[in-house]
């Protein structure tokens, strides 16, 4: 069992998952409820998506820019050489099916592609279409919530069972820790049966876990795929059980309504047709909500640099300090760091110019500690090598 609340201090928050900055999302759900179709729009590209279970096999993988304001204005005012958004990884994974954890329907094999990713899009339908057929025969969405539930968790049980039986002899006190750790989240596993990212686990026990990857740990984004119609009228019979089962069986996770169907049909459209249309019908694409909202269960952010030879999102993980941050640049701006000059972005938007900024007193220079906050524009100074001079960064 996880281990109980004690009067002591917390200890230092550890993030299950991996550490880095190039994590993937993985987009996982039963045969033929829409997800090579929106993995298609959302990366525009042109991944197999026939109406036949498996369809996909080997995943397909991809990245789409991170739509953002603060970046388009940044490229508007420096009109720069170069532009690098920060993009979110994205892998279509095949669809699973019950008993997948045992093998059903090349299952393991899918479910190693899941543990492959970091966070995971959970695409479950709600659209009615006689032409696309259910591996399971009727629509069912809250069915549908339960398969996938259970064989990721299912699957984490098999994994730590194995685990657990492997003899310990000769074992030191490190090996013997972390056995024993896994031998109780295999028992909140077995007894809780919820996901163990939900658990209060120590920070201990999770960076034991995080070797392990398992498929219960990671962030789920519930993305219920609807019909035009439905999406358009914001209905469906489907959407409260959904919400109420969510609520239940994996608390504070988001659930995002789309229509693969309509962003299918937007994603044809030039942009003047596609403004029309959507004016027309008085809605709006999801994507963009979708991509922000997955990058951000990855627990990823960037900050900017930005000049007239270009402007660049650098995708940090959250919580890094300033020495990391510049890392990502250039691994001798980490070594050599001196300290991080530091603009909001709405100071610079609001004021105008870095001079404005400056003159504001809204200019900083941040040292080592400082954890590095999403959106910032920063420049790095630092010791280009022992006796040499100081350079900048822009």
């Amino acid at each position: 069992m996880p281990p109980k609340k004690g009067k002591e201090a917390p200890p230092k928050k550890v993030l299950f998952g991996r550490v880095g900055t190039s994590l993937k999302i993985g987009i996982v759900g039963l045969p033929n409820v829409g997800k090579s179709t929106f993995f298609n729009v959302l990366t525009k590209s042109q991944a197999a998506a026939e109406n036949f279970p498996f369809c996909t096999i080997d995943p397909n993988e991809s990245r789409v820019p991170v739509p953002d304001d603060r970046f388009d204005f940044l490229c508007e005012f420096h009109k720069p050489l170069s532009k690098v958004p920060a993009f979110l990884n994205v892998t279509d994974i095949a669809g699973l099916v019950a008993g997948a954890h045992e093998g059903q329907g090349l299952g393991n094999a899918f479910l190693s592609h899941i543990k492959a990713c970091d966070a995971i899009f959970h695409v479950c339908r709600a659209f009615e279409d006689e032409e696309v057929t259910h591996v399971d025969g009727d629509i069912n969405p809250v069915r549908d919530l339960d398969t996938i539930f259970n064989e990721l968790r299912l699957k984490d049980i098999e994994y730590l069972t194995d685990v657990d039986k492997k003899p310990l002899r000769g074992a030191d006190n490190k090996a013997a820790a972390e056995h024993e750790c896994l031998h109780r989240v295999l028992k909140y596993l077995e007894e809780e049966k919820k996901p163990i990212r939900h658990a209060e686990w120590g920070t201990n026990d999770i960076e034991i876990l995080n070797k392990h990857l398992l498929l219960t740990a990671k962030p789920i984004i519930y993305l219920v795929n609807l019909s035009e119609k439905d999406y358009i009228r914001k209905k469906n019979k489907w959407l409260v059980k959904i919400k109420e089962w969510v609520d239940a069986s994996d608390p504070g996770a988001t659930v995002i309504p789309i229509s693969a169907a309509l962003e299918s049909k937007l994603f044809d459209m030039g942009d003047e047709d596609k403004a029309k249309y959507l004016a027309e019908v008085k809605t709006a694409s999801i994507l963009e909500k979708v991509i922000k909202t997955g990058y951000k269960a990855l627990q990823l952010e960037y900050f900017f640099t930005a000049g007239k030879d270009e402007v660049r999102a650098w995708t940090i993980q959250k919580g890094s300090k300033a020495p990391q941050a510049a890392g990502r640049i250039h691994t001798d701006f980490e070594k050599g760091f001196i300290m991080a000059e530091v603009m909001k972005f709405d100071d610079f938007k609001e004021l105008g110019s870095e001079h404005n900024v400056k003159a504001a007193g809204k200019y900083r220079q941040q040292g080592r500690g400082y954890t590095v906050e999403d959106g910032e524009i920063i420049f790095f100074k630092f010791n280009a090598g022992a006796g040499l001079t100081t350079a900048k960064k822009k």
